[in-house]
Formats: structure tokens, C-alpha cells, sequence
């Protein structure tokens, strides 16, 4: 029963001393250090936040002028048919302006 007990007790010691090592790597220290530190978060949060709003910034800007240039291919390749439906809305707008 006592080697049994010597045994269950070096497993425990070994396997506490795993969960160490395992807490060293994943920093929990530095973690709980930052996270007490609330300039170093506010300053980290802000700039994390910052480069986002750039980020989506630029995105949309580029999204924004692919659009811009399809749309302006796609209405070059169909001006004549535009043109042809746009002449027919002005002149029934001006006919309806003329019969008030």
C-alpha cells in the first residue's frame, strides 16, 4: 500500500511539474502583467484599434475603385442602349413639365 501511495505521488510531482512548464510557455505571468499595466493596454488597444480603421480604410478604397472601373467598363460596352433609355426618360419628363 505504501508503494502504491510512493507511486501515486511521484505520478502527482511529475505531473505538476509538467503543468509549470506548461504555464511558463503559455507566459501567464507577463499576460496577468499586461493585463495590470492599463496605460500599456489602453495604448496597445488604441493602436490595435487604429490599424484596423486604416485597414478597412485602404479595403474599401480598393474595393471601391475595382467597382468604380467594372462599372465604368460595363457602361462604356452599353452606352449606346443607356444613352437610348436615358434620351426616352428626359423627353418624357419634358413632355410632362410642358403639359402643366
Amino acid at each position: 500500500m505504501a508503494q502504491k501511495i510512493t507511486g501515486h505521488a511521484g505520478r502527482l510531482r511529475r505531473r505538476a511539474q509538467e503543468l509549470g512548464e506548461a504555464l511558463e510557455r503559455l507566459q501567464l505571468t507577463e499576460y496577468l502583467r499586461y493585463l495590470d499595466d492599463v496605460r500599456l493596454l489602453l495604448w496597445r488597444n488604441f493602436l490595435s484599434g487604429l490599424a484596423r480603421g486604416v485597414g478597412m480604410a485602404v479595403g474599401f478604397t480598393v474595393l471601391g475603385a475595382v467597382l468604380v472601373a467594372s462599372l465604368q467598363r460595363i457602361a462604356v460596352d452599353r452606352l449606346p442602349v443607356l444613352g437610348k433609355f436615358l434620351a426616352d426618360v428626359v423627353r418624357l419628363v419634358q413632355e410632362n413639365l410642358g403639359r402643366r
